[in-house]
């Protein structure tokens, strides 16, 4: 299976709210923040669409104004259909990418403590823990990881089938 992934708009916000309240259905983003997410300035989101039905199946988002030397993952969600073959770590390196076109040097996310496949593809990526945050996800009470990548080198990859 492949994807494209390009630039999201408002006219993406139900597809990425379905998959929002599916992957996160304790603590989604309400459809308002998200819409606010989408049309400010200083973030990037993506959607990946399947390349063979054209059918939303992930999105990432990016906050990092322009001349910032920081940028931080907002969030990064994949339909559980298509999971396991590349998109996330695809979303991450288009982010990335982007993060260095704006400036930034480093990135920062956080991530569920009990989330094991996330935290390792972004230490794949080069994130490295910093710390954490203790009963951060609610109403869960699940720690968030928090954790940082240098952007001094960019990191090359597709997404693939098969692909961790």
């Amino acid at each position: 299976m492949t994807w494209f992934l390009r630039r999201a708009g408002l006219g993406d916000l139900a597809d990425i709210m379905r998959i929002e309240t599916a992957t996160f259905a304790n603590d989604a983003w309400s459809e308002k923040a998200m819409a606010g997410e989408l049309g400010s300035e200083h973030t990037y989101y993506l959607v990946a669409e399947r390349n063979d039905t054209g059918e939303v199946q992930g999105y990432a988002g990016l906050l990092a104004p322009a001349g910032s030397r920081q940028g931080d993952i907002q969030t990064i969600a994949v339909d559980e259909a298509a999971r396991r073959g590349g998109l996330g770590r695809a979303l991450m390196l288009q982010l990335m990418g982007e993060a260095r076109q704006r400036g930034a040097r480093e990135m920062f996310l956080e991530v569920r403590a009990d989330n094991p496949g996330a935290k390792r593809l972004y230490e794949e990526l080069g994130f490295e823990i910093l710390g954490v945050r203790p009963r951060y996800y609610q109403p869960d009470g699940v720690d968030a990881i928090v954790m940082r990548a240098t952007l001094e080198h960019p990191i090359a990859g597709v997404a693939e089938e098969g692909a961790s």
